[in-house]
């Protein structure tokens, strides 16, 4: 199982941006070093708060010093930009990072953004889907293409160099459930990020998720692989469950109450149609939302749970946050690459049997007494460190 970070990244209006930026960079190289597999960054242009308008340009720097994770967006919003454009600068960051670039792509999820660009709403899903269709084609073919769509028109384009990976970098996209998107995931063997909380009451339930991934590849001649599907939710840990709970729930609701509230509205939040917004407690979120905020086993079982309840996921995406100070995030993080992550990777399935075969040897005197007095042996009943040979 693979375990990635998205990162907005959600940053308080009221602190300074370049060291911000300076602590977003760090996690990117701690989360190599502690050997997680991915990390994502958003792109956002308004509201003051998810503050990276250009995230490829991050990715770039943090790649020069974290060499081994994969590096992508979490999503550039393709509505505004010239598809070319995003096509060329991808293929050049595959280059600059070896290999390990994900372009996702969304229509835009901040509705402060399409404003600014002056965008309406019922062009953003269509305008990024025609523009996907366009940079598909510019990565695939080695010749020039002519495009004649609703919103963009090239004529003869060809990218004078392609990606790194071959036949074409990897594409992914978000998901709430809806069944356009999951039918875009299947069109072109997307990577697919599943929000573990749910979405909209239309939605396809998170368990189906990839069921209609792979019902909607049927159509296309497509062979999606689940290896690249992401649930994606929010995770804390400390060393109690109380520790972790304590340390979460006042950054957390900051967040949700300050911030989400004012660019979404409360009705994607409220746990009941006739809750006031400011009743609803960080308990409340953490169940509804699928949080998982905890211990490390807490973790194991939660995952354990999704698992079971999807029939197997390709990974867990953990959205990063800023709700204490860094110290108990980086904790927070150091726990689940030391307990949890080895857990799902099979890497302590060898030590926990080997330990439970020595108990068992020495409940059955198996074991050999290497403190009693033999030929090897000091008087005082201690074993030689030296033997004659």
């Amino acid at each position: 199982m693979k375990f990635a970070f998205f990162m907005m990244p959600l940053h308080t209006p009221n602190e300074n941006p370049s060291l911000a930026f300076e602590r977003d960079i760090d996690m990117i190289n701690y989360a190599e070093k502690l050997g997680f597999d991915e990390m994502f960054i958003g792109e956002h242009h308004s509201a003051a708060w998810e503050t990276m308008p250009t995230p490829e340009l991050v990715l770039a720097k943090a790649s020069a010093t974290a060499t081994r994770i994969t590096l992508g967006t979490g999503v550039v919003s393709l509505p505004f930009h010239h598809p070319f454009h995003v096509a060329e600068r991808f293929a050049f960051l595959d280059h600059l990072t070896r290999g390990r670039t994900v372009l996702g792509v969304g229509p835009s999820g901040l509705p402060t953004d399409p404003q600014r660009f002056n965008i309406p709403a019922k062009d953003l899903n269509p305008m990024m889907r025609e523009s996907t269709d366009i940079i598909v084609k510019l990565l695939e073919s080695p010749d020039p293409i002519t495009y004649e769509g609703e919103y963009w028109s090239i004529k003869e384009m060809a990218l004078q160099l392609r990606s790194y990976q071959q036949p074409r970098l990897k594409l992914a996209t978000p998901s709430v459930g809806s069944k356009r998107s999951l039918d875009f995931v299947a069109q072109y063997e997307m990577m697919c990020f599943s929000i573990a909380g749910g979405g909209p009451p239309d939605a396809v339930p998170l368990e189906r998720h990839w069921d209609e991934v792979v019902d909607a590849s049927a159509k296309y001649g497509t062979s999606p692989n689940k290896e690249d599907w992401r649930v994606v939710t929010y995770v804390h840990l400390a060393d109690t469950r109380e520790e972790a709970f304590e340390q979460a729930r006042q950054g957390a609701i900051r967040d949700v109450h300050n911030y989400f509230y004012t660019i979404n509205t409360p009705r994607g939040w409220v746990v009941r149609p006739d809750q006031p917004p400011e009743d609803l407690t960080f308990e409340e979120i953490v169940e509804s939302k699928r949080w998982i905020i905890g211990t490390p086993d807490d973790a194991i079982e939660q995952i354990e749970a999704l698992v079971e309840e999807t029939n197997g996921i390709g990974g867990l995406m953990m959205t990063t946050h800023e709700w204490m100070p860094m110290r108990q995030i980086k904790y927070s993080q150091e726990l689940f690459a030391r307990y949890v992550m080895p857990r799902f990777r099979g890497h302590v399935a060898d030590l926990e049997r080997e330990w439970e075969r020595t108990k068992s040897d020495r409940a059955a005197g198996r074991i050999p007494n290497m403190f009693a007095r033999n030929d090897g042996g000091s008087e005082d009943g201690r074993s030689n460190l030296f033997v004659k040979v």
